[in-house]
This record gives structure tokens, C-alpha cells and sequence, in this order.
């Protein structure tokens, strides 16, 4: 009964937990390779890549800095965006991507739109 209530209130998550490291693992590392080779295309002053304890961090000096981590418990990425604010990720099986359910956004997509718009060069993250 615990449980069912869990899931009513949205507590609920559907991955387990080896299934949500084998999904958020691959996406962050292959954000990190694609952000640094980004870092060599865009002329930033205080561009910086960082990983670390499971936290990729993107400082883009002045234009402010990007946060995503691992949320185990909860089964989602979490973002911290210099645009867009705080979101939570979770996994979209039909998708096959990190949707924020508040707003529909895919992972990938919002940063390519992000960085773009405040670096001033596209970037392919899918």
C-alpha cells in the first residue's frame, strides 16, 4: 500500500537503479567529451570543464554556469542552468531521452539551445 501511494504522489520511479546508472552514466561522459571539444571551437574567456563525484560542471566565465548531476535516488538528472534555471530529468522510454516533465524539454536539446544562444556557436549534443 506504501508503495502504491508512492507512486501516486509521483515519488514512484520506474528504473532501477543499475538500469538508471547505464542510462545517466553514457549521457554524462558523452556531455563531457562533447563540451570539451565545444571548449575548442568557442573563444569563452573562463571556459572550463569539470567532472567530478559525479558532477559535470561547465563554467563559461562571465555567461554563468552549468550543473548536471546524478540524482540516484530519485532516478534523474539534474540540471542547474545559467538560462533556464534548476530542472529535473527523467527518463522518457518512449522518447529514448532526459525529458524535464514540467516543460516536455529533452536533455540534449535545451542545452544545444542554451549554449548556442549564449556561446554564439551551434552545438550537436545527440
Amino acid at each position: 500500500m506504501i508503495f502504491f501511494f508512492k507512486c501516486l504522489i509521483g515519488n514512484c520511479s520506474v528504473l532501477q537503479e543499475d538500469e538508471f546508472h547505464r542510462l545517466a552514466n553514457p549521457t554524462i561522459h558523452d556531455l563531457q567529451e562533447k563540451l570539451d571539444e565545444y571548449g575548442n571551437i568557442v573563444q569563452i574567456d573562463g571556459f572550463d570543464v569539470d567532472y567530478g563525484d559525479e558532477v559535470l560542471t561547465l563554467k563559461l566565465g562571465a555567461l554563468g554556469t552549468y550543473v548536471l548531476n546524478k540524482q540516484t535516488p530519485n532516478r534523474q538528472i539534474w540540471l542547474s542552468s545559467p538560462v533556464s534555471g534548476p530542472s529535473r530529468f527523467d527518463w522518457d522510454h518512449n522518447a529514448q531521452a532526459w525529458v524535464y516533465r514540467r516543460t516536455k524539454a529533452n536533455l540534449l536539446k535545451l542545452l544545444e539551445i542554451e549554449l548556442e544562444q549564449l556561446c554564439g556557436e551551434p552545438i550537436n549534443l545527440s
